[in-house]
């Protein structure tokens, strides 16, 4: 992540007692949003791994058709590649390489996050004697990462079942909250200065229920996805004109239930905009979290009217993903600028 939005959690005087601290801190805080960052690079890859129907163009794993870099053409497998596959319980696999490299990118940044997220939890040791926490947390999102790729493996073993493709997607999601709240409380010596007085004592309310909203609109669309997978299978991935006729009940309270959604975030975005001043970090994350549910609702539009083109799914997955962050974000900000400053050792339990 750069510096420019690094500076965003900048406070005038952190750590005055201990400039060492503030450079704890600063590290901390840029590995960690660099790490958020590639896991939502990691959920867009997927989805273009789901859209595009490559998650078995390397139809074995760790490897890749045999190899560590899987083949570039046809002609560089077995003769009888079918029949080894066949034999494994893959039917019918058939080589593809813009299917497998696409895979194979996937697995790669697999392969980086799990490095970003050791160096998160290397750069939280220094929390042991702050806010343990921190470090604890990071502890668990490594481990989760190394359970996330032992799941990565059980989707392919699985040849892809839906419901192993949104377990996996779903503990993404839960890792990258994890993170998100990671990183807000090691700057909360930062978040504690924040002035939210102005805001509207119910502001906090509706701002809880706008993420349960989210929550329940990313859960049906996981339950639409996994029908859109079986859909996209009746049809050959093709005809994608005729798909709609085919959607479940749910997709339609999907779509109405998005207007509900704009509306609630629209509210929070205008509250904040209209009560805190031009700098303030939380009125900049109420414009992106605008922005984020008005581009959200595009895609929606886009894949109902436009014959759900693949492109468009993992944009309206990612999106959806970081509405939630920045929602979730937002609300811990609250809890901590409701707190005084804490300046010594102790942190808040």
């Amino acid at each position: 992540m750069n510096d420019t939005v690094s500076s965003a959690f900048e406070p005038q005087h952190a750590f005055p007692s201990n400039p060492s601290d503030a450079a704890i801190s600063r590290r901390f805080r840029r590995i960690g949003l660099i790490t958020i960052a590639a896991v939502y690079f990691l959920i867009l890859v997927g989805g273009i791994v789901r859209a595009s129907g490559a998650g078995m163009g390397c139809p074995d794993w760790p490897t890749c058709f045999g190899r560590w870099i899987p083949p570039t053409d046809e002609s560089q497998l077995p003769p009888n590649y079918h029949e080894i596959y066949a034999e494994r319980g893959y039917a019918d696999t058939e080589f593809n390489p813009v299917k497998t490299w696409t895979e194979y990118v996937n697995r790669l940044v697999g392969v980086s996050i799990g490095v970003l997220v050791l160096l998160t939890l290397l750069y939280s040791v220094p929390y042991l004697k702050r806010d343990r926490t921190v470090f604890f947390l990071a502890l668990l999102v490594f481990l989760l990462v190394g359970f996330q790729g032992w799941l990565g493996s059980a989707v392919v073993a699985s040849n892809l079942r839906p419901i192993m493709i949104t377990a996996h997607m779903v503990m993404a999601f839960v890792i990258v909250c994890l993170l998100i709240y990671t990183i807000a409380r090691s700057q909360q010596d930062t978040l504690c200065r924040l002035d939210s007085g102005a805001l509207s004592p119910k502001f906090k309310t509706v701002l809880a229920a706008a993420m349960g909203m989210t929550l329940l609109q990313i859960m049906m669309g996981t339950q639409i996805r996994e029908s859109v997978d079986i859909i996209a299978s009746t049809f050959n991935q093709a005809e994608r004109h005729l798909w709609r006729e085919e959607f479940p009940t749910i997709f339609y309270i999907h779509r109405s239930f998005s207007a509900v959604i704009l509306f609630t975030n629209l509210w929070l975005v205008w509250h904040l905009v209209q009560r805190l001043h031009r700098r303030h970090l939380l009125r900049s994350f109420a414009i992106g979290l605008g922005a984020l549910v008005v581009a959200a609702i595009g895609t929606g539009v886009t894949l109902d009217r436009l014959g759900f083109p693949a492109f468009v799914q993992p944009i309206h997955l990612v999106l959806a993903n970081l509405i939630f962050g920045a929602q979730f974000f937002l609300f811990i900000a609250l809890r901590y600028s409701e707190r005084p400053t804490i300046t010594g050792v102790a942190r808040m339990g």
